[in-house]
Order: structure tokens, then sequence, then C-alpha cells
């Protein structure tokens, strides 16, 4: 194929495969280069069990799914229109300082020889320093932004807004009102009025274009009562059994997790709404698959689930069942499980309340898979601080997380809030802003 001026070359990154193993689909009538050690990079990744593993293994797949109908050295047409090439490159020059000592650079001189011979050249990167490397070449670097979410303007969930009297007596007292203004479905607005001291939460339904009271009184869930408007919306979503996924995003003391396990286990012991209580998290922070800590899997489990078990304290501590008295009791009755992301893969979890903590910590591609296994009458929660992400490939902007909100905001299946208030105490309120 011919380039002309319109046709773009991108030169793919390792890490951007890994980050979305179909990420070449998204470069429509281009011309998309993977360079030879992008796949020597993905296979020795593939022989990994984590994420990343997997990720390489499928990304593998699709390249060579993609490149039978031809040869990739000479570009294959792909589904998207687009030319797909594999390139093994040895430039006949290097530029100064430049070392050929390891792949990340030897990937970009990709780049820049095509750039040589006069193609127009992107190379696509999910690693910042790659992409300053490759600037200084000379080379147009950007990152991988199918995916990604401005968190500065990342969706709230709820307004807070100035109202006539005679709408907030109306709302207060019939319960509902109609609402003009067009909104998103279970999008929430607290009320003031000049006459009135307290604020009203309304929530708000599509058909009839109405808000609907919310009850400030709401009796304690599993022992935990809501400390303030954006916890009484959590609870509103989370006890809704037609809000099928619910995404709470805070820093950290706001309550995401104490809310989600405590309205989790009132709808699961007390109202039988759901099986059990699945709960899980990322095992990130320790950089290691749970394998290879010592002991059985509820042990394994143990170490990455210790956040949990002191949510969970906390709530038996007012959270009284008979025959239940610790944490460790509710997980042998059946109330509640812990398991391993890497373990739901591939289950079907059909009428159960499964809850993601630090989901900020899993990519688009990773909260995909999860959400997906959900079952009938299954409700997913995912919480987190996207502030707070331990993944070198992630930020605030590009993790799954914040992309849920954006992509099933307006669905009628989901609900979300932003929470910003810190409960915990007035040392983590002051930690959470000043650190």
């Amino acid at each position: 194929m011919a380039e002309t001026d319109a046709v773009k070359t991108f030169v793919i990154d390792t890490n951007v495969l890994i980050h979305r193993p179909d990420a070449i689909l998204s470069f429509k009538d281009n011309v998309v280069v993977i360079p030879m050690w992008v796949l020597e990079e993905l296979d020795r990744l593939k022989t990994f069990s984590d994420e990343r593993g997997r990720n390489a293994r499928q990304a593998i797949r699709f390249l060579d799914e993609a490149g039978r109908p031809g040869n990739l050295s000479q570009g294959v047409k792909i589904e998207n229109g687009s030319i797909l090439r594999v390139v093994s490159t040895q430039p006949d020059h290097i530029p100064n300082d430049f070392l050929q000592d390891k792949a990340d650079n030897k990937i970009i001189l990709t780049a820049w020889q095509i750039q040589q011979q006069g193609g127009k050249v992107f190379f696509v990167s999910k690693d910042i320093n790659a992409r300053v490397k490759a600037a200084a070449l000379g080379i147009k670097a950007v990152d991988y932004e199918k995916q990604k979410v401005d968190i500065t303007r990342l969706y709230s969930g709820f307004s807070q807004i100035s109202t006539r009297p005679e709408t907030w007596n109306e709302l207060e007292q019939e319960g509902s009102v109609q609402w003009s203004e067009e909104a998103l479905p279970n999008h929430f607005y607290v009320l003031r009025d000049r006459e009135h001291p307290d604020e009203l939460i309304g929530r708000y339904r599509e058909e009839p274009r109405r808000l609907e009271l919310v009850d400030h009184k709401i009796p304690s869930v599993a022992g935990i009562r809501p400390l303030n408007t954006e916890q009484r919306i959590a609870l509103e979503l989370l006890l809704d059994p037609a809000v099928q996924l619910v995404t709470l995003v805070g820093k950290a003391g706001t309550g995401k997790t104490l809310l989600a396990i405590a309205a989790g286990l009132k709808q699961t012991a007390e109202d039988k709404a759901y099986k059990r209580v699945l709960v899980s998290r990322p095992v990130i922070p320790m950089g290691k698959d749970i394998g290879y800590l010592p002991g059985a899997k509820n042990e394994k489990l143990s170490h990455w689930m210790q956040p949990l078990f002191d949510n969970l304290e906390y709530i038996m501590g007012s959270y009284h069942r008979p025959n239940v008295k610790t944490p460790e009791q509710l997980i042998s009755s059946g109330i509640i499980e812990l398991e391993a992301l890497s373990y739901i893969r591939g289950r079907s979890l059909p009428g159960q309340f499964i809850i993601i903590d630090e989901a900020q910590n899993l990519s688009p591609h990773e909260v995909k898979t999860i959400v997906s296994r959900a079952g009938m009458d299954a409700k997913v929660v995912l919480t987190g601080d996207p502030y707070q992400i331990d993944s070198p490939y992630l930020d605030a902007n590009s993790n799954g997380l914040t992309y849920v909100v954006e992509a099933f905001k307006g669905q009628n299946v989901f609900g979300h809030v932003l929470m910003t208030h810190t409960e915990r105490s007035p040392l983590a309120e002051l930690a959470a802003e000043l650190l």
C-alpha cells in the first residue's frame, strides 16, 4: 500500500497491547506497525500467571489471526481498514548517546527508522519515559487514549442546587415533584431553599421525568448509618436491586468499601436478595500472584484482604446476627466469600452481590472481564480512588474504574457517586488533602 499524506503510521509499544490486546483496531484506515521486539517482549510475558500474561497471550493470538490472510512483513489489511505490519529494523546509524541495550530503546528506534524513511510516524506508548525518549529523537509520541477519561470532569452522580420554596415543600410533602430539567437516570439533586435550613435529596426518574424524595431517616444498614449526603446517596443505590452496577469513587476514608459491604450483608443475610457477598480486590500492591504466598487459598487471601477484614470487624461491632460473631464466621457460613480476581475469570456469578475493591488498579479490559461475569440477578459494586494507583501503566485518567463511570453513565441499571468527604477521622481527612 502506498502511503499518502493522509495515512499515518502508528508504531505500537508492548505496554499498549498489555493494556488492551486488540488496541490495533483503534487505528482505523492507517498503518499499524508492531516492532519485532514487541513480539519478543510478548513472548517473555506470556508465561506470567497474572493479567499481563493473559493479555500477552491474547495479543499474540490476535496478531496471529489478523496476519493469516497475508504476509505481515509486507502488510496485511485488517477488519478496520488498517494495514498491519510486523517490522524488524537494523538502523544504518544510531542517534548519538541512544543505546540499544534494551528492548524499549529498540522499539523506539523502529519508529525512528520509519520516520527517517519519510513516513508520518506516531509512537504510541503507555510508558511516559519511553514517550519522552521518543520525543527527544524528534518522533511524535502519544499515549494510548482510546479509553481515557478526563478525571477533572468525572461525572459526580449528583448536583447541589437552590430551588423555590414551593418545589421544596412539594417534594417533602408529596414524596415527588415534576422535574423539567433533563438529567441522567439515577442522578441525584441536593435541594436547598431560602426558607428551610435542611436540605432534601431527590432522585431523578426518567419515566415520568420526576424527582423522588430520598428519605434521610434510613434505618441502620448492618449496623452502619450514613454520616453525610454522599453516603446517603451511595446507600440508596447500593440497596436498589434495579441498579445492577454501582461505582463509588473517592479518596481514603469516605466510606466506600464499608458501605458496600454493609449493604451487601443486609441484602444477603436479612433480605435474602442475593446468595452471598463476593468480595475481591487486585493483588497489584505486592507485585505477585497469591500463589507465591504460603498456605491454602484462604490463608493467602487473608494477606491481600486485610483491609476488608478491618471493615468487617468494624461492622461486626454493631451488627449482631445469630451464631455470627466474627468475620471468619461470616465466611465459614457462606454469607461472604473472598476470592482472588484471577479466579473470577471464567466464572458465571448469578444472584451474587459482587464487590471489587481498589478497582482503580484495573485496566478497562480487566474491568470488562469482571463485570461480564455477573449473571442473572447479580449486582456489581466497584470502589476505588483514581489518585492512588499502583499499576505503572494506569493513571487517574486511564484506569478501568473511571472508564466504567464514563461508559455507563446514562444507563438505567447504573448508579454512581463521587465521594469527597472523609469520615474516618480528622487526621485521615488532613492526610487525604495534604499528602
